[in-house]
């Protein structure tokens, strides 16, 4: 079952977000009922403390973004290649900002699919999207509770946290006051557990304002909700668990032995799965795909190495083979009935990006060196 977190407090779901605001309890986790791989996935306190630290000690250095035209580059390591344009996108008439699809599944560019951003810092606009959200006094954003470094259930402070759930803060800040604590920016965020599979559907419900969930844009996806530029690059690779020489098998040799490989519903990496003619076993979280490794019932897991890095962190039995299968560009997921508040959380990451925000978040949850990507814009 999924949960809403309210102020360190995660109540059930399906609930409304009146009902959930006046049950939540602050401070404590209240869970309807954790993901069933977490009784093996989950880290010991002094062990995700040790994690933690390790993570905090590391640097990386962000170069800034350009809204500025159709086109724009975000170079996270230190030299810029060139720019992406539009390309084949059918990119929307300037100023028009009608709900509509983006172009065909098959002419996207996923790092040129979103709207530009106002020029300047973000504004919360009389009439906008972020001005009834404001109005409303908390923003409500589906995120995943299990996937480490990204968006997880912390059990020593009972609060989601993340690479990803820091991007939420920094859209609730600019909401709600830029000169907030992450602390005071999570009071006007209601924080709902969802699946993979249940991110697409609970936009176009209504059921949250944003999904940030470690989100591929894909062409198929972008004709059904709205992205924001990327946030995050991530590469599809395999976890296996580690022979006695310290490697395992890649992707393609498990295909090639037609073992099972284990991915969540919902998730494009079942395709990738198919395409190596390995048969994959689909479950809710990517924890169950640690427990189902663990247990002997699949020979592997293959999705974004961000993921599976997490999931490495908790079993250190495992490890990560293989090449770097598919870019797997992270966006965050809005309705296509609020154009104007994906380019104001375009222009919360411009921000983000140039202030140092998305570099200080980088170093403290993923570590290490920074890939770089480009950006460009569809209208």
């Amino acid at each position: 079952m999924s949960g809403a977190v309210v102020n360190g407090a995660v109540v059930n779901r399906a609930d409304s977000s009146r009902a959930v605001a006046s049950r939540a309890v602050a401070g404590r986790a209240v869970r309807p009922g954790r993901p069933r791989g977490l009784r093996a996935a989950a880290v010991a306190p002094a062990a995700a403390l040790a994690v933690a630290a390790a993570l905090a000690l590391a640097g990386c250095a962000a170069g800034p973004a350009s809204p500025a035209g159709s086109t724009g580059t975000y170079v996270t390591g230190t030299a810029a290649s060139g720019t992406v344009t539009a390309g084949t996108v059918a990119a929307r008439a300037a100023g028009a900002d009608a709900a509509s699809p983006i172009g065909s599944a098959a002419a996207c560019n996923p790092y040129a699919v979103s709207l530009r951003p106002p020029a300047g810092p973000p504004q919360v606009t009389a009439g906008s999207t972020a001005a009834a959200i404001k109005a409303r006094g908390y923003l409500i954003a589906g995120v995943d509770q299990s996937t480490y470094h990204f968006g997880y259930l912390n059990p020593i402070s009972g609060q989601i946290e993340g690479f990803d759930i820091d991007m939420v803060l920094a859209v609730a800040k600019a909401i709600f006051g830029p000169s907030m604590n992450d602390q005071q920016a999570r009071g006007h965020v209601r924080f709902v557990a969802i699946s993979d599979a249940e991110r697409i559907p609970d936009l176009q419900k209504g059921t949250v304002n944003i999904v940030a969930h470690t989100m591929t844009i894909n062409c198929m996806r972008a004709t059904e909700v709205d992205f924001s530029t990327v946030y995050f690059d991530a590469k599809q690779r395999v976890l296996v668990v580690r022979a006695a020489n310290g490697s395992g098998p890649d992707l393609a040799q498990l295909g090639a032995a037609h073992q099972k490989v284990c991915a969540t519903e919902g998730s494009d990496s079942v395709a990738h799965i198919e395409a190596a003619h390995a048969i994959p076993v689909q479950v809710q979280y990517w924890s169950d795909c640690l427990v189902l490794l663990q247990e002997g019932q699949v020979a592997g897991i293959s999705t974004d190495d961000s993921i599976l890095a997490g999931l490495q962190a908790q079993d250190p039995n495992t490890t990560i083979t293989g090449p770097s299968l598919e870019d797997e560009p992270y966006g965050l997921a809005m309705s296509k009935d609020h154009p104007d508040f994906v380019r104001f959380v375009n222009a919360v990451l411009v921000q983000a990006r140039a202030d140092g925000q998305w570099a200080a978040s980088y170093a403290h949850w993923v570590g290490g060196t920074p890939s770089s990507w480009q950006i460009g814009y569809a209208g």
